[in-house]
């Protein structure tokens, strides 16, 4: 193998990591503020269920929030955890990543002459959230979620959504067969002490950690070995460009705090549709997102998300070019 690629590898995959990484842990540190000051979750599950309304009020989360993509998963399993709307967290999982004010004011800083973009990415990803909510909703939670996170969220949920049946541990005392007496509802929550804090935040950090490394590594990888060039040759076909911007975009697997910014050096070469869907779709889904979305979602809802991602994004694409060219 080329040692010059190698090199190549490896630098790509330094800078996705140390691009990355600050961003996961302030994700795991606003969820575990989020476990401290709202111990059980009270104030998310007030959050609408309306299928519009829920991803909407979700969405609007981000814009208090300054993590990417990678801190978001973290922020978005605390939700459901403590009993959020599904909408509402999954609104929040697909569209803080553009809403949060570091990526406006990124967005802002390298396209300050293009108007139309600075108000079509925040729209576009919104439009994306909720379609992309309403799609999810159309599979049963039990068959969306994954096991041990639907553990955890049923046991946040009232009784009158959840029976005693469907907790884990709720009609057994320790879950085996001699074990016992049926529990009574959970009271009151506890607030977590320092320590509990501080030992699961550090172990979500870990495990989010591993599979962030692997999504860098994979992701640099196919960028060495795919060259750039082969996706920008066709930037002003206008659907070609668009779906190759889209390729683009999971493959380099950029943070959206800077992704504005590599957008910029290649602006002038493709089709106006292709740049916005090449904004809108990494921070959905790219190369070093999917094992992090695969602690939240089975296969079936992470082959839905990619899906319908790049669907909507590519109809948005498509009307942009209607529009601009």
């Amino acid at each position: 193998m080329n040692p010059a690629r190698l090199a190549t590898a490896w630098a790509l995959f330094q800078g996705l990591l140390i691009e990355a990484l600050p961003f996961l842990l302030i994700g795991v540190l606003i969820s575990a503020a989020a476990r401290w000051f709202a111990p059980g979750g009270q104030w998310l599950r007030q959050l609408p269920s309306h299928p519009v309304l829920g991803p909407l009020s979700g969405a609007a989360l981000g814009f208090a929030l300054p993590a990417c993509e990678c801190g978001n998963v973290p922020v978005a399993r605390q939700m459901l955890v403590g009993g959020a709307p599904l909408g509402a967290a999954l609104g929040f999982l697909f569209a803080a990543p553009v809403l949060n004010p570091i990526v406006l004011a990124s967005t802002w800083a390298a396209f300050p002459n293009q108007p139309w973009l600075l108000l079509a990415r925040p729209l576009g990803a919104v439009l994306v959230a909720v379609g992309l909510a309403l799609l999810l909703r159309l599979v049963p939670e039990a068959e969306l979620l994954q096991a041990d996170l639907l553990a955890e969220r049923r046991l946040a949920l009232p009784l009158s959504e959840v029976s005693l049946l469907e907790r884990r541990g709720g009609v057994l005392g320790g879950g085996g067969l001699g074990g016992g007496a049926l529990t009574a509802a959970p009271g009151r929550p506890r607030r977590p002490s320092p320590a509990e804090l501080f030992r699961h935040g550090g172990n979500e950090f870990l495990q989010l950690a591993l599979l962030l490394v692997l999504g860098c590594l994979l992701a640099a990888l196919v960028q060495t070995f795919v060259p750039r060039s082969w996706l920008l040759a066709v930037g002003g076909a206008p659907t070609l460009s668009i779906l190759a911007l889209m390729l683009l975009a999971l493959v380099v697997s950029v943070c959206s705090s800077v992704d504005a910014f590599l957008a910029l050096s290649f602006a002038a070469q493709v089709t106006p549709g292709a740049l916005l869907a090449f904004l809108l779709l990494g921070p959905v889904i790219d190369l070093k997102l999917v094992g992090l979305l695969g602690l939240l979602l089975r296969p079936r809802g992470l082959l839905l998300t990619i899906a319908g991602a790049s669907l909507l994004v590519l109809l948005i694409g498509q009307w942009i070019n209607l529009w601009r060219l």
